[in-house]
């Protein structure tokens, strides 16, 4: 496998400058602003993600203020408690993106976001506490527990709220694969505990954030 100091220095080569590169990496949120964040700015962030989905990003960013009043800030307190009634008069509003199946998973993930708050105080801390190591655990609790955030809905979640993630893109998949590590898309856990080891190796060599790693790989062959 490639030490990180020579995918930099072909991301550099490519990118033209070392400063090219940093200009496009993620941003990374610390610990603390990752706890003191409160759920309901979670709930709509995973909401978000899930409307985002298929569709160009502004479209539904453009409606979000709508989202938000629609669904009470997005508080999860009162989200679990939505009828199927209240539901189907959310489907009728213009203001909105009228999907059913994603308006249904706005109650179940709400659960969701009470549940881990339960059994770790919070959103942010279930964030900032999980081992920086098993970033993929992240991905399928959120697949398993949650309701829309199959494929790569996990990662594009905690990549928008500043939670450090590798995000397997076409560029980093196809980085992986040039280093032997994965032979296809990592859709099963194999595959994404493999890439994950090869993430912790490059941080381990680099102390950089794991989703500023994903960057520089991609930037290798992109």
């Amino acid at each position: 496998m490639t030490p990180f100091k020579d995918l930099l220095a072909l991301a550099v080569n490519r990118k033209g400058s070392l400063k090219a590169v940093q200009a496009q990496l993620p941003t990374v949120a610390d610990s603390d602003t990752l706890r003191h964040r409160d759920d309901a700015f979670y709930m709509s962030a995973l909401t978000r993600r899930i409307f985002r989905a298929g569709l160009k990003h502004s479209l539904v960013d453009n409606k979000w203020p709508a989202f938000e009043k629609a669904f009470f800030g997005f508080d999860p307190q009162k989200l679990v408690l939505m009828p199927d009634t209240m539901l189907d008069d959310r489907m009728q509003d213009t203001s909105l993106i009228r999907h059913w199946g994603k308006m249904k998973a706005i109650r179940h993930n709400a659960q969701l976001v009470l549940d881990l708050a339960e059994e770790y105080g919070s959103v942010g801390n279930w964030l900032a506490d999980w081992p920086v190591d098993d970033i993929v655990g992240m991905w399928w609790l959120l697949k398993k527990r949650g309701k829309q955030l199959g494929g790569n809905s996990g990662a594009a979640f905690l990549r928008m709220v500043g939670r450090d993630t590798w995000y397997p893109t076409a560029d980093v998949v196809a980085a992986l694969k040039a280093q032997n590590i994965i032979d296809k898309p990592p859709a099963s856990q194999r595959d994404q505990k493999a890439a994950q080891a090869a993430f912790n190796t490059w941080q381990r060599e680099s102390g950089w954030p794991q989703s500023h790693i994903s960057k520089v790989l991609a930037f290798t062959v992109g």
